[in-house]
């Protein structure tokens, strides 16, 4: 099951996880937040506000509550409706709204539901700044206007006919007759996608395009790529929940994730010399991945796990493509934050210029064997990860993997957890040493080891 976001605080307050607010709709995230949200950013950003979500059920509700709270405060409020994460961030800055407010779980299951902000610019914001709105959100008998003080509040018309228009005016594949199967996951990208490469001209296949509420990420999509029957396709693309990530699928049936996606686009961009400053990757990124560029004499800089890290050292640093493993890829020359469509149609665009099957074109990178095990810890997962023992158990595991390997311990955010990984070129010492450092970890606490992962 996916882990989810911290919502509401030892008090009660309000809180942003990794990646926004988050919780089981109507227990941990409730209207009464949304609305304080709302309120909230409108108070700090002003207006207009532009809302949009995924396809939960419980996705209307919220949104609602958000444009009541942000109309409340004074904001302008504009309705997107169901729209990709990615397309509610870049029509804010098409319509020069002052934020942007995202009502998505994104890839975990319907129950699920999130609020996560972006600035009129379309970017991820600053912790200061989810802070303030923390602060504003658990504030009482804030001063709100009346008469006409009231914001206004409107829908936006056909919105994801506009997201689309304003990738392919810049991002448009000579890719007629490539057979194509998408997987929308039942989510946001159910409308848009299928339009996308409608315009194209591909051989097009769709499927999980019918979303009911509850049939989000079901089975479906990106988190479960490898039931995707995609026989016949020359390429299939999975999108998740809210479509700000996507896998893919070659000819041959196998699963092409994001960070081979990402190797195969820094090539092709080295290739045209329009690599900008190297390629940003976060922590889990798989060491073939790294073996790859090293080889390619492209830079990378690795970033703590989350696409908010990899797209604000890509703006430090003037880096055009960055990216996670899972699928989130950031390509600056046309998007602020992660999106999966644009991802597809890049990848789709190399695949057709190339005149390569995505299956030749993957094997720009070996992906090495990886093993991760969740260790649950009785004590702070930080204090066990970084205590005397387990560190020396590093050390030995480091020596023993040599350059051939690696291992990360990362403590959970989230939970009371250390999450161990190990990658080697040989499975068999892959496992081993994992296990044996998950050992250790546990015998530092009082709980078990739970595998969730092996690859």
């Amino acid at each position: 099951m996916a882990v989810k976001e911290v919502v509401l605080g030892e008090r009660g307050r309000i809180e942003f996880g990794t990646d926004g607010v988050r919780g089981v709709a109507n227990e941990g995230l409730k209207p009464e937040d949304a609305l304080s949200l709302g309120l909230a950013g409108a108070l700090h950003f002003g207006g207009p506000i532009l809302i949009g979500r995924d396809t939960r059920i419980s996705g209307r509700m919220l949104s609602t509550a958000l444009a009541a709270g942000a109309a409340s405060g004074g904001a302008e409020v504009v309705d997107a409706g169901v729209l990709p994460t990615p397309g509610v961030a870049a029509l804010a800055k098409k319509h020069g709204a002052a934020a942007a407010i995202v009502v998505s779980a994104s890839h975990n299951p319907y129950p699920d539901n999130g609020i996560k902000f972006f600035s009129g610019e379309g970017r991820k914001l600053p912790v200061a700044t989810e802070r303030e709105l923390e602060r504003l959100a658990a504030e009482e008998d804030l001063a709100r206007p009346i008469g006409d003080g009231i914001g206004e509040m409107s829908r936006l018309d056909c919105p994801w006919e506009q997201y689309v228009g304003s990738i392919l005016e810049r991002l448009r594949p000579r890719a007629e007759g490539v057979k194509v199967l998408l997987d929308c996951a039942h989510g946001a990208a159910f409308q848009a996608a299928p339009l996308a490469f409608e315009e194209l001209g591909v051989e097009l296949a769709v499927v999980s395009d019918q979303p009911n509420g509850t049939n989000i990420n079901e089975g479906v999509g990106s988190t479960h790529v490898e039931r995707l029957d995609a026989d016949g396709q020359d390429v299939a693309f999975a999108f998740d929940g809210d479509a700000d990530r996507v896998l893919a699928v070659d000819e041959k049936g196998r699963v092409i994730d994001g960070d081979r996606i990402i190797a195969i686009l820094a090539r092709d961009l080295k290739e045209r010399s329009a690599l900008s400053g190297g390629v940003v990757v976060t922590v889990m990124s798989n060491l073939g991945f790294f073996r790859a560029m090293e080889s390619m004499g492209i830079p990378f800089e690795v970033t703590p796990v989350g696409d908010r890290h990899v797209a604000e050292a890509m703006l430090l640093r003037g880096v055009v493509l960055g990216g996670e493993q899972s699928g989130h890829v950031i390509l600056s020359e046309y998007v602020t934050t992660g999106d999966g469509l644009v991802t597809a149609l890049a990848l789709l665009d190399v695949m057709v210029r190339s005149g390569e099957p995505l299956s030749v074109l993957a094997e720009v990178m070996e992906v090495y064997p990886q093993t991760l095990l969740n260790v649950p810890v009785a004590a702070s997962a930080t204090t066990v990860a970084g205590g005397e023992v387990v560190t020396r158990a590093v050390v030995e595991a480091e020596a023993r993997l040599g350059r051939e390997g690696r291992i990360l311990l990362r403590p959970s955010g989230t939970e009371p957890v250390v999450r161990v990984m190990v990658e080697h070129e040989d499975e068999t010492v892959c496992r081993e040493v994992c296990e044996e450092v998950a050992a250790v970890v546990s015998s530092s606490s009082s709980e078990g080891v739970s595998e969730v992962q092996v690859s």
